[in-house]
Order: C-alpha cells, then structure tokens, then sequence
C-alpha cells in the first residue's frame, strides 16, 4: 500500500492511506508550524520544517535568542546542535532561541551569527518612494 502523508492546517502529519484518517490520532503533533514562542526541541524542528516564510503573505521569519540576538533559518540550521543542546538542558551559552517572528520593517536587521541581511516585508526604499506628478 502507497502512504500517502498530509500536513493539517495545525501542523499535526497525518496518513491518508489509511482508513478512516480523519477520525484517528495523527501520525506526528506538532510536525511543520511556525511557532511564535520555541519552548521545546519538537517546536524548534516544527517551525525549521514550515520555512523561512510566513503561511499566509509569505512574510519574511527569523529566530531570536534569549539574549536578544536575530539568527537568520540558515544559521539555526548550521548550529542545530549547539542551539538543541541550549533547549534540551535549559542554559544560554549564547545560543538558546526562544522565538520566532517576523521582520516587518526593519531594513537594517542582520543575522547575529552570519552577518547577512535579513529581510523585511514592508521596510525598504521602496517602500519610501514617492512619485513625483
């Protein structure tokens, strides 16, 4: 038999091959969304999985460590085990992230670690420009 797997509107994996799907546990919680507050292991891979951008809009995403720092997805995932090991243990050795959000407008946002900018969804001189008629 083909398994065939869907990912819920809540980020829950279910497998559709099976009878009555809909109606059993699903396979995996908490599989791909994009978590505002990463409390856990499972919340950090759950929002690794949803992507870089927003569901709806397609707004830019970073993460935030506990000390304030900005970390861009290719970061996190180039330290995941540094960043796994500050959650699972509950410490800060400079790499404990804590968060998800968007960049709304800060044209000046940089990745902590990489130094690469970080895109936002409305800043930008373009944003800026006026027509002059």
């Amino acid at each position: 038999m083909k398994i065939e797997l869907f990912v819920s509107c809540d980020g829950n994996l279910f497998n559709t091959s099976a009878a009555d799907w809909s109606t059993k546990p699903p396979l995996r919680e908490n599989y791909r969304i994009t978590h505002n507050e990463i409390k856990t292991v499972a919340d950090l891979k759950a929002t690794l999985r949803a992507g870089s951008f927003t569901n709806i809009g397609c707004y830019p995403l970073y993460f935030i460590t506990l000390d304030g720092a900005a970390l861009s997805f290719e970061s996190v995932l180039e330290n995941f085990a540094d960043i796994v090991g500050d959650i699972r243990h509950n410490r800060n050795n400079g790499w404990r992230v804590v968060a998800c959000d968007v960049n709304w407008e800060d044209i000046e946002l940089y990745c902590d670690h990489s130094n690469k900018k970080i895109d936002s969804a409305y800043g930008g001189e373009q944003c800026f420009k006026t027509e002059d008629k």
